[in-house]
């Protein structure tokens, strides 16, 4: 989980995790009285324990962690069982059996949960529970927590379907604000906004991890969901052009580079090459709002069309510099083009060779 330093993103983070936190805690009390109602428990406390634990902070691997939580435990009540009607309890007892039973969870293959509950579980049996029948009544506790986790986890708001779009659209529109700052930074010759500029761009990596996990959540309660399945092809397709927006991301970055190079030095850019940088940023806005609506980017593609057409009226060989952006700003178009769904070779295609640049130039590779 990312970590804060202001007050207002940690209250941010609480807005952000706010429905995990109330799910959480609906289902434990929900596991709790089942467990004491159902399975006449007095004192059922792994129930809401388990139910905590299979549905955490995070809409991954939800069924997964349920089976492991539940499984974990079975694991260890039958070992702390097995040593305790053998072996009594005591420190000794309790440092062999919680290694035996996390070590054949571990030769079974589990996942870190898995091990980890069988330790825990195998532990609480030696120490606490007085016999079979109380071990036997601590697995009967997970189960129904684990229930109710799955219960709990098909009940999803719409909010994290709609955030992998969220994610993808704000990274855009910051991609948009670097092209801006960049035609201002060359216009006025500050070289403290062209170096701020480009670490702002460097901090893109966890605006990027961002879109990735969301997709992957996203993806998570459409598959746990049988509200939510038919999101899954919508989802499917966003995580698949975090690839494409992090080339676009890239591209930027060393385009900003470039533009302290020339801010530094003191030289200038062809005009046309400064508008092209405005117009590129208002296409980039077209397509974050046309991702984030859902609608077909028919506008942001014409725009991005109209972009590559106007970068190959642009003569090369006047200087390094102005050839160097003018060929990261081409890359970046056909980068976002692919991001609206055209293929690569279409893509290409609809770039046509700047003047006086060969038609066999290469593209600048990624």
């Amino acid at each position: 989980m990312e970590r804060f330093d202001s007050w207002s993103d940690r209250v941010g983070l609480l807005r952000r995790y706010g429905w995990h936190i109330a799910q959480c805690a609906v289902a434990a009390g929900v596991a709790w009285e089942l467990a004491k109602v159902v399975l006449d428990h007095p004192q059922p406390f792994f129930a809401p324990v388990a139910a905590i634990v299979s549905l955490g902070l995070s809409y991954r691997q939800r069924l997964r962690r349920v089976a492991e939580v539940t499984v974990g435990v079975a694991l260890g009540v039958l070992i702390g069982d097995a040593f305790v009607e053998v072996f009594g309890t005591g420190a000794v007892q309790v440092t062999f059996v919680v290694a035996v039973a996390m070590s054949l969870a571990l030769l079974l293959d589990a996942g870190p949960l898995l091990v980890t509950q069988a330790g825990v579980q195998s532990a609480i049996i030696a120490t606490l529970a007085p016999g079979p029948t109380a071990g036997l009544g601590r697995w009967l506790d997970a189960v129904c927590g684990g229930l109710v986790a799955l219960v709990a986890a098909a009940v999803v708001p719409g909010s994290p379907l709609r955030r992998p779009r969220q994610e993808a659209a704000a990274v855009l529109r910051e991609l948009a604000g670097w092209c801006r700052d960049a035609h201002r930074a060359v216009s006025k010759g500050d070289e403290q906004l062209a170096y701020a500029t480009l670490d702002r761009a460097r901090d893109s990596e966890q605006q990027l991890a961002d879109v990735e996990a969301a997709a992957i959540d996203g993806l998570s309660i459409a598959r746990s969901s049988p509200w939510r399945r038919g999101h899954r092809s919508d989802l499917l397709a966003v995580a698949g052009l975090s690839v494409l927006l992090d080339r676009a991301v890239r591209n930027g970055r060393v385009l900003l580079r470039r533009i302290t190079v020339v801010v530094r030095r003191g030289e200038t850019l062809d005009e046309r090459t400064l508008a092209l940088l405005d117009a590129l940023a208002d296409t980039i806005d077209q397509i974050a709002t046309e991702l984030q609506a859902r609608r077909e980017p028919q506008i942001s593609r014409r725009q991005l069309e109209q972009v590559a057409q106007d970068s190959a009226q642009i003569p090369t060989g006047v200087s390094l510099s102005g050839d160097v952006v003018l060929a990261l700003l081409r890359s970046m178009v056909v980068d976002l083009l692919e991001l609206t769904g055209v293929d690569n070779d279409a893509a290409r295609s609809a770039v046509p060779p700047a003047e006086g640049e060969p038609p066999s130039t290469p593209r600048l590779e990624r």
